[in-house]
């Protein structure tokens, strides 16, 4: 069995609940067939994705409303009411967080995709994102996964061994770049499935 030394923890849908549904559902007024739309249109996930990746929040909104005028409304909702599509915390990963800090068996830290400009705000809401030995925002690095530099700057950056490293993702397409690069990963579905799912590599809370 591998020895584990580095776990690295994803943010969004393993320990924060992050969905613009909170937000956009009110918008339409209960219409999620109107809300899908526009999810998959105007402002859509790889366009959210840019701005992770560093571009500007104010600029990526404008350049959406040059191409949808007749959306302005709900695209300046978007980082206008961008707070508010934060949940909570996903408490039961955070147990399985605290745990795995107070052991010191593990050096814990983590790698979001995340705008620098919105960052901030979750750290202010979220003490535990205090515990973490750092933290790789993807915002801040101009990259973001599933791209290899971003791995990279993590592997680099806290002295990471791939092969002694597992990373805790909800997004399979990030776990499988990892993988390409020696990086053992985890598949997040539930903090239920992710105790046992750590037992697999002789990690036990």
């Amino acid at each position: 069995m591998k020895h584990i030394d580095t776990i690295i923890f994803d943010l969004g849908g393993v320990l924060i609940d992050w969905n613009p549904e909170y937000v956009f559902l009110d918008a339409f007024n209960g219409d999620r067939e109107k809300m899908q739309w526009f999810f998959q249109n105007v402002c859509t996930s790889d366009w959210n994705e840019n701005q992770d990746a560093g571009y500007p929040l104010a600029l990526a909104t404008q350049d959406l409303i040059k191409q949808f005028p007749e959306q302005e409304y709900y695209i300046n909702m978007f980082y206008g009411d961008w707070e508010n599509m934060l949940g909570g915390a996903i408490e039961g990963t955070v147990k399985i967080l605290d745990t795995l800090i107070k052991s010191k068996k593990h050096k814990v830290v983590a790698l979001t995709n995340w705008s620098n400009e919105t960052f901030p705000i979750a750290q202010k809401r979220f003490e535990f994102l205090q515990w973490f030995e750092g933290i790789v925002v993807s915002g801040d690095e101009k990259t973001r996964k599933p791209f290899k530099d971003i791995y990279d700057i993590t592997l680099d950056r806290f002295n990471i061994t791939p092969e002694n490293s597992l990373f805790i993702d909800d997004n399979l397409r990030n776990i499988e770049a990892a993988n390409a690069l020696g990086i053992n990963g985890i598949h997040f579905e539930n903090p239920e499935k992710l105790i046992q799912q750590l037992k697999n590599y002789n990690i036990h809370l």
